[in-house]
């Protein structure tokens, strides 16, 4: 028995609205909104074949984390633009980069990376495999 990849995770935020605002601009991903078989609305983050279900805190979904929190995630996303590049992106937008570039180790080798916040103090890796 062995899992063969990630579908998706879930951020519990302060502010859906601030999220998709920042993950749309700076990292260029996709919000979808969908309704559940329970009739909510809820909203999502999506990129390549990956989704990240946002949650807003004190009105999460069940089941959920034991220990909700908004800002305790630490997240590292893979681009095949040069960090340098970001870089520049980031600041034309007003996001400062906390670090880098770097040199790190993946789930597959060798990483440069970036680091950023979002809205939630959310850490923020932005990677290119080297």
């Amino acid at each position: 028995m062995k899992v063969t990849s990630l579908d998706h995770l879930v951020l519990t935020v302060a502010d859906i609205s601030a999220t998709v605002s920042f993950y749309t601009e700076a990292l260029g991903m996709e919000v979808e909104t969908f309704h559940p078989a329970d009739a909510s609305t809820r909203y999502a983050l999506t990129f390549g074949a990956q989704k990240i279900n946002l949650h807003q805190v004190g009105s999460e979904f069940d089941p959920k984390a034991a220990h909700v929190q908004a800002g305790s995630g630490d997240l590292c996303f893979l681009t095949e633009m040069p960090v340098a590049d970001w870089m520049r992106h980031l600041e034309g937008i007003g996001i400062g980069v906390e670090e880098g570039p770097v040199s790190r180790t993946g789930a597959t080798g060798p990483l440069l990376s970036i680091y950023l916040r979002d809205p939630d103090g959310n850490l923020i890796e932005v990677s290119n495999r080297l």
